[in-house]
C-alpha cells in the first residue's frame, strides 16, 4: 500500500510513538546514567508539554506571519514604498535581537509565562516571513501584472488573483524556516515560566541530569523535523496544483 511507505507518516509514529513510550523508559535512562535517580521527567506529562509547546508556536507563528506578509505586501504598494527600508531595518533587529535579552525584558512588564515568550517568538519569527513575501512579490512577471492591468483589475484584484497565487511558494518558504525556528527558541520560554518541551531541558540543565535534556531535545528536534516535512508536503502540493491550472 502506498500510504505505508510515506515518510512524513511514519515520522508522525514515531514521534507519537515517543510521546507514549518516554514516561516508561526508566529501564533505558537508567542503563545509560545509572547516577541519576531520577532518570525520567515526570513533574507534566509529555503530552501537555507538546501541546503547550505547539499552541506557543502556533500563535505566535500566526501573529508574525500576519505582521510580515501584511507589512511586505503594505511596502511593495507605490504608497508604503518609501518605509521599506524602515520595516526591514525593523525586521532585522527583532531577528538579531536575541529571545532571551526579550523575554529578560518582557518580564518585568508582562510577568511571568506565555506573554514574553510570545512577544520573543513574533519578533523572531517576522524577519523571514517578510523577507519571502518581498521577494515572491519581487518575482512576479511584469507581464503576468501588465495583462491583468490590461484586464481592468484593480489593485487588488491584481494581488489578489495574480500577485499572491504566484509569490505563494516563495513566501510558504519564508513561513516555513520562521516556524521552524520558533519551535526550536520556544523551548526557552520554559525559561520565564511557560511550559513547553523545553522545560525539562532548562531543568535538566539547572540539575545536571542530562536524560532530562535528551528527553526533551529529542523531542524537540523530532517535532521541527515533522512540521518541516509538512511544510514540503504542501509546496509540493501548491506547486502541482499551479501546473494542473
Amino acid at each position: 500500500m502506498k500510504w505505508m511507505r510515506d515518510p512524513l507518516l511514519w515520522l508522525v509514529l514515531l514521534f507519537v510513538a515517543l510521546l507514549l513510550l518516554m514516561p516508561h523508559s526508566a529501564p533505558l535512562f537508567s542503563a545509560l546514567f545509572p547516577e541519576l535517580p531520577r532518570p525520567v521527567y515526570q513533574q507534566e506529562s509529555f503530552l501537555s508539554l507538546t501541546l503547550a509547546h505547539f499552541w506557543l508556536v502556533g500563535i505566535s507563528s500566526l501573529i508574525a506571519v500576519a505582521i510580515g506578509v501584511g507589512a511586505g505586501i503594505a511596502v511593495t504598494r507605490p504608497a508604503g514604498a518609501e518605509f521599506r527600508p524602515l520595516i526591514e531595518t525593523l525586521a532585522a533587529i527583532g531577528q538579531t535581537f536575541p529571545p532571551v535579552a526579550v523575554l529578560a525584558i518582557a518580564v518585568p512588564v508582562m510577568g511571568f509565562g506565555q506573554q514574553p515568550a510570545i512577544i520573543a517568538l513574533i519578533l523572531y519569527g517576522v524577519l523571514p516571513i517578510l523577507q519571502a513575501t518581498l521577494a515572491g512579490l519581487a518575482a512576479v512577471p511584469a507581464s503576468a501584472i501588465s495583462v491583468a492591468e490590461g484586464m481592468g483589475m484593480s489593485g487588488w484584484q491584481r494581488l489578489r488573483s495574480i500577485e499572491l497565487p504566484l509569490a505563494a511558494p516563495v513566501m510558504l518558504a519564508g513561513i516555513r524556516t520562521s516556524v521552524i525556528i520558533n519551535i526550536g527558541t520556544a523551548a526557552i520560554a520554559s525559561t520565564v515560566g511557560a511550559n513547553t518541551l523545553g522545560t525539562p531541558i532548562i531543568i535538566g540543565l539547572s540539575g545536571f541530569n542530562t536524560a532530562y535534556i535528551i528527553q526533551g531535545a529529542t523531542l524537540v528536534a523530532l517535532a521541527a523535523i515533522v512540521v518541516d516535512r509538512a511544510f514540503e508536503r504542501l509546496a509540493g502540493w501548491i506547486s502541482r496544483h499551479r501546473r494542473e491550472q
